[in-house]
C-alpha cells in the first residue's frame, strides 16, 4: 500500500485559492465519506486550515489516486480543475511521510516553529478515526507523526523564541521583569496587535490590565474580555504611574505622550522601571523618554529586529528538527514495507508447510515398516526442499520491500500460491527475521 498526499498551501496559493478549497471543520463527515469512496481509495483523511488544504489517502495505485483527488477536491468545492491544478502539489510513498511530519513539526508553517499545526493536524485525524475513514495505515501514519512532532519540541529549541511583535514584547518585559505575575499592565489603543499583546500578557499572568481608546466602549469591551479596567483616553497619563508596562498603537499623528509628561509619571512612581512599547506608525511616545532613567522605550523596529533574530535562532533549530524527521522516516517506511511483505512470507511457509505435512502422512501411511531413524530422514529431507523452495521467493521479497516492484511481487506471490489476503487490523508488524525466512 501506498500513501498519497495532494493538495496546496500558503507557499502555493494565495487566500482567495485557498478558501475557495477549504473544508467546515464542523462538517468533516460528507467530504471524508465521498473521498473514501474513490475507486483508488482504500483509507482518507482531510487537514484544512487556515494556510493549508491536503487530501491524505492510502492506496495501491498512487496515480490513479493523484487524479481522483484533484478531481475530487475540484468537483466538491465546485471549481475547474484548470483553475486549481498549477496551485496543487502530489507527494507519494517516502515523501509524502516526510511532507506529513514535516507539517505536523511546523518545519512548513507560515511562522517556523508555531504550535498550532500540531493541533490542528489531531483534530482532523479525530474526524478520519469518528467517521471510520482511517484504517490501519492512516492511524499507524498519524501517531508516528505526531510522536515526530514531539521529539522535535522536546530535543530541538525549535518554538523557543517569540516571532510575532505582540509576543516579542511579552519576552523582553520578562527580560525586563524578570517575573510578571505581580506586575501591570496598560493597553493604549485597542486594535488587533493591543488585543493581541494583552491576551500574551494575561496568559504570562500580569495582576492588572487598565485599557483606555478614543472609543471608550471599545476600551470597555477589550476590558471586560480581560477582567480589567476601562479609563477614559483623556486621563490616561494620570493612570500611568499605576502600570509597570506600557503598550501602545493608536494611529494618532502626534505624540500622545512625551518625555515631560514621562519624567512627572516616574516621579509619582518613586523612579520604580517602566517598560512602554510602542508599535504606533507614526510612532506615540517621544523617542526622548528612552533618555530618562528606569524609562525603558522600544518601538516597532527595536521588536522587529526581535522577531527576525529569534527567527534566525529558530532556523539554527531548523535543521536539528529536519535530522530528527530523518530518522523517523526510515522507520515507518520500514513498517510500511513489512506490512504485506512479511504475512505474505509468513503465509508462503504455513502453505508449503501444510503442503509438506499432507505428503508426509500419505508416504508414512502407505509406508508402515519405516524406523524411527528413516522417518526422520525423509523429514529433513522434506524439510530442505520446502526450504530450498522458499528462498529464492522469500528473498526477493525481502529485497524489493522499498522498491515500487515490491508490491508487484507481493500480489503475484498470493496470487500464484493461492495466499489469504492479509489481516487489516492494528498488530505489530515487527522487521522480518531471517529464521522466518529461512526455516
Amino acid at each position: 500500500m501506498h500513501i498519497v498526499i495532494v493538495g496546496l498551501s500558503h507557499k502555493t496559493a494565495p487566500v482567495e485559492i485557498r478558501e475557495k478549497l477549504a473544508f467546515a471543520p464542523t462538517a468533516m463527515e460528507q467530504p471524508l465519506r465521498q473521498m473514501l469512496k474513490l475507486p483508488s481509495v482504500a483509507e482518507a483523511l482531510i487537514v484544512s486550515t487556515c494556510n493549508r488544504v491536503e487530501l491524505c489517502a492510502v492506496t495501491k495505485d498512487p496515480e490513479a489516486v493523484v487524479s481522483e483527488l484533484r478531481l475530487f477536491l475540484a468537483e466538491y468545492h465546485e471549481v475547474s480543475p484548470e483553475e486549481i491544478n498549477d496551485n496543487l502539489y502530489e507527494y507519494q510513498g517516502e515523501e509524502a511521510i516526510r511532507h506529513l511530519f514535516r507539517v505536523a513539526s511546523s518545519l512548513d508553517s507560515m511562522v517556523l516553529g508555531e504550535p498550532q499545526i500540531l493541533g490542528q493536524i489531531k483534530t482532523a485525524y479525530g474526524y478520519a478515526a469518528e467517521f471510520k475513514t482511517a484504517g490501519l495505515i492512516l492511524n499507524r501514519f498519524l501517531h508516528k507523526a505526531f510522536s515526530v512532532a514531539k521529539r522535535v519540541r522536546t530535543e530541538t529549541a525549535i518554538a523557543s523564541n517569540a516571532v510575532s511583535v505582540s509576543f516579542a514584547a511579552v519576552e523582553m518585559a520578562r527580560k525586563i521583569f524578570d517575573r510578571l505575575d505581580n506586575k501591570s499592565v496598560m493597553i493604549i489603543g485597542a486594535g488587533e496587535m493591543c488585543e493581541l499583546a494583552a491576551r500574551h500578557f494575561v496568559a504570562n499572568g500580569v495582576a492588572k490590565v487598565l485599557v483606555t481608546n478614543r472609543t471608550f466602549e471599545r476600551a470597555e469591551k477589550l476590558a471586560a474580555e480581560f477582567a480589567g479596567k476601562a479609563i477614559p483616553f483623556e486621563n490616561f497619563v494620570d493612570h500611568l504611574a499605576e502600570v509597570d508596562i506600557v503598550m501602545t498603537s493608536t494611529g494618532a499623528p502626534n505624540f500622545i505622550l512625551g518625555q515631560r509628561q514621562m519624567e512627572e509619571v516616574l516621579k509619582r512612581r518613586k523612579n520604580r522601571p517602566m517598560f512602554l512599547i510602542d508599535i504606533a506608525v507614526p510612532r506615540d511616545i517621544d523617542p526622548k523618554v528612552n533618555k530618562l532613567d528606569n524609562a525603558y522605550l522600544y518601538d516597532v523596529d527595536d521588536l522587529q529586529g526581535v522577531v527576525q533574530a529569534n527567527l534566525k535562532e529558530r532556523q539554527k533549530e531548523a535543521g536539528k528538527a529536519e535530522a530528527i524527521v530523518e530518522q523517523e522516516i526510515g522507520q515507518f517506511h520500514q513498517w510500511l514495507a513489512n506490512l504485506e511483505v512479511k504475512p505474505t512470507i509468513i503465509a508462503l511457509r504455513q502453505k508449503l508447510e501444510e503442503i509438506r505435512q499432507q505428503e508426509l502422512d500419505k508416504t508414512f501411511g502407505n509406508l508402515k515398516d519405516l524406523s524411527t531413524k528413516q522417518r526422520k530422514s525423509i523429514e529433513a529431507m522434506a524439510s530442505a526442499i520446502i526450504n530450498k523452495i522458499l528462498h529464492q521467493p522469500t528473498t526477493l521479497l525481502k529485497r524489493t520491500q522499498d522498491d515500487i516492484s515490491g508490491e508487484d511481487y507481493v500480489d503475484a506471490v498470493r496470487a500464484l500460491f493461492d495466499l489469504p489476503a492479509p489481516a487489516n487490523d492494528d498488530k505489530e508488524i515487527k522487521p522480518l527475521d531471517d529464521a522466518e525466512v529461512t526455516g
